[in-house]
């Protein structure tokens, strides 16, 4: 059993009592030991004053001036606790008051200075909630016959004291190598680990995934307890189940897998149906594989599934939510009948929804397609085969019709889509918060308009009969961040109209878009502007979507198998399925359908009992953080590995000449983003050896005194790579040529 200081607090709620019993029963406790393991903890938040104990249980005692944040530390020294509520003001933390916690751990921050208009507010870290690193990449040195591992970030102002563990550690020194904390700080005594493996002599001769997944303390393996609880799973579902469903096996049935090729399996989870009813309305059908009918909760696979959080995809490696077993069993496959929960949205000529059922069904796939497959078919409409016709048919009536008019609604909503190639592997628009649309294969983009759909009418439903429910959110971006991309445009030749101080909306997104495409540097506009965007994450109440332009509520469905979240939207819906109260009273006579929007607006009644109503808000309040904490390490790592290839790939290239584009200027020098690869470098101040450069920040320039070159937002210049940091993915230019004329407002006093 592992669980931290931040997952025990997490149970207590609204000033409750809870007993050592439950708790030892939700942090899945197994034997004595373990429930000691709890008592110390709870033994010890009593003392500091963190807990109450009342009659044998405990209460969490509310503190006014103590908030819950995730440390963000600099190489200097200072910190910011990162408080999770929008907007909140960030917290200074000197370096002597963090009380040994380090950068990334979620701490409790008492405040100990009010803020002031000019300043942030200063706090003292109170209790250290959760370590964020619990293993790191560190450089191996000797001393004095002692082993002392030295991190690579310098955010972890700390060396750790390596023990034994049967490696040779002489081996280890000076290379790059993991280790695993075995005690944080504690008084005098330093951090203490030990090396589990070598890496390589540096960075580079380390494997990049190895790298990210060291740093980001990812799980590359299953624990042997989820490995033996894969043998007990069902081959197949008992027919029996077959009355509880409705059966869709009679409809053509297809599904999409994506191109690329990756080391674990592709989870197809996802199938389509399309049809018209009697009233030629289209009838669109997407059957999600009913995961929860085989991963019981709290169950091992369950437990570890929960605390991955999401499937991480690092190029061609794939870190999965479950076990590649569980993907062999039940990944959707063709001629094979497969449980699942279905969401059937019925829409007009127009491509409005006029209604939608959510219920479980029975399904069985006709055809599986990649998305180069089905771009060929219909590339080549004229050379199809009779036994495809039935197929061909209903891809166009998809790809030709319906999802262009599902996405002019969502365009006429004021929504927008960013022309770039799409990296996620997941249906929806994934971990971006907006549609990615591919030149490539425009089809891609095409299905996730209808997945959209399926998220939005699931979250609608949730929300409509008043159950707890996991929403996904994204918040509007800051206009601030817009303001250099739009002096850029700008400075490009671009029609902006943009007042970065106006609450920015996704209209003027759409807009940028628009005056984008007619510049030559499209791809650096878009690649920036998708960079200004605030990332998704999950809330327990709706709220907006910027991206997709909802304003009520939105979440994700459609990845049970690699998202853990929509795993617990789909054990939601079944407890509707299962638990649902159709009516006021058992005395009433006729009650509503719970699997179709037609009930919307007639429930006066809770839905769910209220013992499970409870046990659902308990478990959402848990997890939101903790899915969202793992929604960033996961985006941060496959943006880390992208940074890697990126360096690796300029670090061959030293002494190479490119075209590229001044994103950014500053007063130390210069951003270079390098059209073709959207490769970013910095000429620094000190390498513009012809002159003496002058930081003009109204301008967003740099002028030299003497020749009137300037370096500003929107020149062309030819760069030369100088050298490459491949593990800070730093690349320092110099430049070759390009520049522009000073104007004479550029001496103006700023």
């Amino acid at each position: 059993m592992e669980f931290s200081i931040a997952t025990l607090l997490s149970h207590f709620i609204d000033d409750k009592l809870v007993a050592t019993k439950l708790l030892e029963k939700k942090l899945g406790c197994e034997d004595e030991e373990d429930a000691e393991k709890i008592q110390i903890a709870l033994d010890a938040l009593e003392c500091m004053g963190i807990l109450l104990k009342e009659r044998g249980k405990y209460r969490r005692i509310p503190e006014s001036n103590v908030v819950e944040a995730k440390l963000r530390c600099s190489s200097k020294g200072f910190c910011f606790a990162i408080q999770d509520e929008e907007d909140a003001e960030d917290i200074y933390v000197r370096e002597t008051h963090l009380s040994n916690a380090w950068n990334g751990d979620r701490v409790l921050v008492r405040i100990i200075k009010e803020g002031t208009r000019r300043r942030s507010p200063e706090g003292e870290v109170r209790l250290i909630l959760e370590r964020a690193n619990p293993s790191l990449l560190a450089q191996v040195k000797k001393q004095d016959e002692e082993y002392r591992a030295i991190p690579l970030d310098d955010r972890l102002l700390f060396e750790l004291a390596l023990q034994q563990n049967g490696e040779n550690l002489e081996q280890a020194v000076n290379h790059l190598v993991h280790v695993c904390v075995l005690r944080y700080p504690i008084g005098e005594y330093p951090p203490l680990g030990i090396v589990t493996r070598i890496l390589g002599s540096d960075a580079e001769a380390a494997a990049d995934t190895d790298i990210v997944c060291c740093k980001h303390d990812l799980p590359q393996e299953f624990a042997d307890g989820v490995k033996k609880a894969l043998t007990k799973l069902p081959v197949t579902f008992d027919p029996a189940e077959l009355a509880n469903r409705k059966d869709w096996r009679s409809l053509l049935t297809f599904a999409f897998v994506e191109d690329m090729k990756r080391d674990h399996s592709p989870f197809i989870e996802t199938a389509f149906t399309l049809e018209k009813n009697e009233a030629q309305h289209w009838q669109l059908g997407i059957h999600i594989t009913d995961i929860a009918h085989y991963i019981a909760t709290d169950s091992p696979l369950d437990r570890a599934a929960r605390k991955r959080g999401t499937t991480v995809f690092l190029g061609e490696k794939v870190l999965p939510l479950f076990p590649e077993a569980i993907t062999q069993l039940y990944s959707l496959k063709v001629g094979q009948d497969a449980l699942s929960i279905s969401v059937i949205i019925t829409l007009d000529k127009n491509g409005q929804i006029i209604e939608f059922n959510i219920e479980p069904t029975v399904i069985n796939i006709n055809h599986l397609l990649t998305y180069q497959q089905t771009q060929g078919i219909l590339s080549n409409l004229d050379k199809i085969a009779p036994e495809e016709e039935a197929l061909v048919e209903r891809l166009k009536q998809l790809f030709f019709t319906l999802s262009p008019l599902v996405k002019a609604q969502r365009l006429q909503r004021g929504s927008f889509e960013i022309q770039l190639e799409p990296r996620s592997p997941f249906q929806d628009e994934g971990r971006s918060g907006v549609i990615v649309a591919s030149s490539t294969f425009p089809i891609r983009s095409l299905l996730t308009e209808l997945v959209i759909l399926a998220g939005k009418s699931v979250a609608e439903h949730l929300s409509a009969l008043v159950v707890p429910a996991l929403y996904c959110i994204q918040p509007e971006p800051d206009g601030e961040e817009l303001e250099d991309l739009c002096k850029l445009a700008i400075n490009l030749g671009l029609d902006i109209k943009l007042n970065p101080e106006e609450n920015i909306s996704a209209k003027d997104y759409y807009n940028l878009t628009q005056a984008f495409s007619q510049s030559f540097a499209v791809r650096v506009l878009n690649y920036l502007l998708q960079s200004t965007l605030k990332s998704a994450k999950y809330s327990s109440h709706p709220g907006g979507h910027f991206g997709l332009v909802y304003d009520d509520c939105y979440t994700h469905c459609a990845s049970p198998g690699q998202r853990y979240g929509d795993l617990l939207i789909q054990r939601i819906l079944k407890l509707i399925f299962s638990e649902g109260r159709d009516r006021r009273t058992k005395q009433t006579k006729t009650g509503v359908d719970l699997y179709s929007s037609s009930c919307h607006g007639q429930i006066t009644w809770n839905v769910l009992p209220p013992s499970t109503q409870e046990d659902l808000e308990e478990t959402l309040h848990f997890l939101v953080t903790h899915l969202n904490d793992r929604e960033k390490i996961a985006e941060d790592a496959e943006k880390d590995l992208d940074g890697l290839k990126k360096a690796e790939k300029m670090k061959e290239r030293t002494g190479q000449v490119f075209r590229g584009l001044i994103t950014g200027v500053q007063s130390y020098g210069f951003f270079v983003e390098i059209e073709d690869l959207l490769v970013e470098g910095l000429v620094h101040v000190s390498s513009l050896k012809d002159d003496w450069y002058e930081y003009r920040a109204r301008h967003g320039c740099l002028v030299g005194r003497k020749n009137r070159i300037a370096y500003r937002l929107g020149d062309e210049v030819e760069v030369e790579v100088k050298s490459v940091d491949y593990y800070r993915q730093q690349i320092d230019l110099v430049t070759v040529g390009g520049g522009s004329t000073a104007r004479s407002d550029d001496w103006d006093d700023d």
